[in-house]
Order: C-alpha cells, then structure tokens, then sequence
C-alpha cells in the first residue's frame, strides 16, 4: 500500500489498527510504503529495511532504467524471498514513475 508522504503514522493506526482492519477485510498481509514525488528517495522507500548507498536513473532509446546500489549484506533483503521484493519495486516503480527497469549493484 502505498500512502502519502507524512501519512505514514494515520495508514497505520494506533497501535496498528487500521492495517490490522484492512489485513482482515483482503485477507492479506500489507506493507505500507510511503511515496515521494522524488524519483530516488521513492525508491529507497520501496527498498526499506535494505540499506541503499545509491540510486542512478539512466536513459537510453526512451526507456528508463535505476540502477540501485545497496549494502553487500542487504542484498538479500532488497531481492526478497525468491525475487518478491524486487518484483514489487519494479511493478510499482514502473506504475508510479515510468521507470522500466531497476538493477540491484
């Protein structure tokens, strides 16, 4: 779920009551992302707990690509449980910025 900037702390409720409400009404789990006008510190955001050094946008022939560069040990966390976590980041990246491609360095 992706909020606001700032509306971090009402998406997720006092105590954690409105994503617990939302969890029960999908029967899913969320993860609360907040959303940045700027391009970089969205993707960092989408990329938390991961610890990113960098983030480098590069164009070629009208498709855009982010090249991400994150902590040795945090690899894993940023690529997720079989790709999960980078398949969201590009999915949503792609939705929200046009973006066509983020590469984990």
């Amino acid at each position: 779920m992706v909020v606001k900037k700032g509306d971090m702390g009402l998406a997720i409720g006092k105590g954690g009551s409105n994503i617990n409400k939302v969890k029960k009404l999908i029967r899913k789990d969320i993860e609360v992302v907040e959303h940045s006008n700027d391009i970089k510190e969205f993707i960092e955001n989408l990329f938390r707990p991961a610890s990113v050094k960098s983030v480098e946008l590069l164009t070629k022939n009208d498709k855009c690509c982010a090249y991400v560069e994150v902590l040795t040990k945090h690899k894993g966390i940023a690529i997720g449980k079989n790709g999960k976590r980078i398949k969201k980041v590009k999915l949503l990246v792609k939705r929200s910025q046009g973006i066509d491609n983020v590469i984990i360095k």
